[in-house]
């Protein structure tokens, strides 16, 4: 069970009248007296005293711009990641493997990433956009339906792109293993 509390005295309502008159808040009046932030809270509501939270609410407002502040730059930087993601389904890239009884290690370099690579490139794009956006949602609808729309015709295309390319690919793989002695 809880230890007891020192009941409030009249010496505890002056010292708080006092340390009210001089401007002091709450938890300064607490740590001043000892007692409890809550019981100088009660003991203030008693007298009729009110404390200024001037001070309080620009503190809040504050962390408020500091974490939105934050928010945008996280949101930038996810905006970034998302573009150079993107970027690179187009860029060339190294292919590896390992293969054989042997577990033979075997690279070359290509034009384009693979199909499966350019869909995990876009995939990882998107979800770096769509963070940044739910960080920073646009502020009003300055054309960005109509980005959305064209962004959503071009993960089609390049979805069909990447189907097509793959089959490409399993065909020439095909080709390769019936050509092997």
């Amino acid at each position: 069970m809880g230890g007891q509390h020192p009941r409030v005295t009249e010496e505890d309502e002056q010292r708080v009248r006092e340390l009210h008159a001089e401007g002091l808040g709450r938890n300064e009046i607490a740590r001043r007296t000892g007692r409890g932030p809550r019981t100088v809270s009660i003991i203030a509501a008693r007298l009729g005293l009110d404390f200024d939270r001037t001070a309080t609410e620009e503190a809040t407002r504050a962390r408020m711009a500091d974490l939105a502040e934050k928010r945008a730059i996280l949101a930038e930087a996810l905006t970034d990641d998302a573009l150079r993601l993107s970027a690179q389904v187009w860029e060339p890239a190294t292919i590896h493997s390992f293969g054989g009884k042997e577990h033979t290690y075997n690279s070359r370099d290509v034009d384009e990433p693979l199909a499966v690579d350019k869909k995990n490139l876009m995939a990882a794009a998107t979800a770096a956009a769509a963070q940044s956006l739910r960080l920073v949602p646009p502020a009003a609808d300055t054309g960005a339906h109509a980005a959305r729309s064209m962004l959503g015709k071009l993960f089609t295309d390049i979805g069909e792109v990447l189907k097509e390319q793959q089959a490409v690919e399993e065909a020439t793989s095909e080709e390769e293993e019936g050509e092997s002695p």
